[in-house]
């Protein structure tokens, strides 16, 4: 793992189960935060105007609403999306090589038309949720996990994403295929003997970053704690030691 001069860019903030005053709270005791993940929830609860008030608070935002539709929809979606400043999208990488071919070029052209920077798309290969279990029993898959991220981690490439969200346990492997440009966004952090609730492939901080990963996605170690500014430095620290 490289020399990290600012271990807070590493460390994406996820905002689930929080309402607006919450996640105010949270960045006033928090100032060091960089970068805030807004999922559906928040999204859903409180609109889309939360994300502007997280750019005026000069956040970096990755805007994970999980895209998964038919190529238009998905397009339409990326196009809006990209309008409100959001420097990461998700959609699933499932959705297709023509939904995510269309995704990208609506998000360019969106950002544009705006005067904004493109987001980087990421595909969302399989939730950290999914067992080698449930994969096989509620989806009929064949393939293990880690044979179906490789695979969609390559249509993401090759839609021209700029990377992809995967779980800890899949890290390594894709790493050792793709150069760094090509983020590898990372949940199912938790710190060693913690509660993992419904995730299940899940990793240390220290040891996702040593096997690639671009960023952590962190939400409930932090947010649930009862010392949230103590459990964010703690996890700095953990980066750059």
């Amino acid at each position: 793992m490289k020399n990290i001069d600012n271990p807070s860019e590493k460390i994406i903030i996820a905002l689930d189960g929080m309402d607006k005053n919450n996640v105010f709270n949270l960045l006033e005791n928090i100032p060091e935060i960089i970068w805030v993940k807004v999922g559906l929830e928040l999204f859903v609860s409180e609109g889309p105007d939360v994300l502007s008030i997280l750019r005026d608070k000069g956040k970096k935002i990755f805007l994970d609403l999980k895209f998964h539709d038919i190529p238009t929809t998905v397009a339409r979606a990326c196009f809006a999306a990209s309008q409100t400043g959001a420097e990461f999208i998700s959609l699933h990488t499932c959705a297709g090589m023509k939904a995510l071919k269309m995704a990208n070029e609506a998000a360019q052209e969106g950002a544009s038309k705006v005067n904004l920077t493109p987001p980087k798309l990421l595909g969302i290969t399989i939730l950290t949720s999914w067992t080698k279990e449930s994969f096989a029993n509620d989806l009929l898959i064949d393939q293990s996990i880690d044979q179906r991220v490789k695979h969609l981690a390559e249509i993401a490439l090759n839609s021209g994403l700029g990377g992809c969200v995967c779980s800890p346990r899949e890290v390594r492997f894709l790493r050792e295929i793709y150069p760094e440009s090509f983020d590898l966004i990372t949940p199912g952090i938790r710190t060693i003997g913690s509660d993992i609730n419904d995730q299940s492939r899940v990793s240390d901080a220290s040891e996702a970053l040593k096997m690639g990963a671009s960023k952590l996605v962190i939400g409930r170690a932090i947010t649930q704690s009862e010392d949230p500014a103590y459990m964010f430095k703690s996890f700095c620290n953990k980066i750059i030691n």
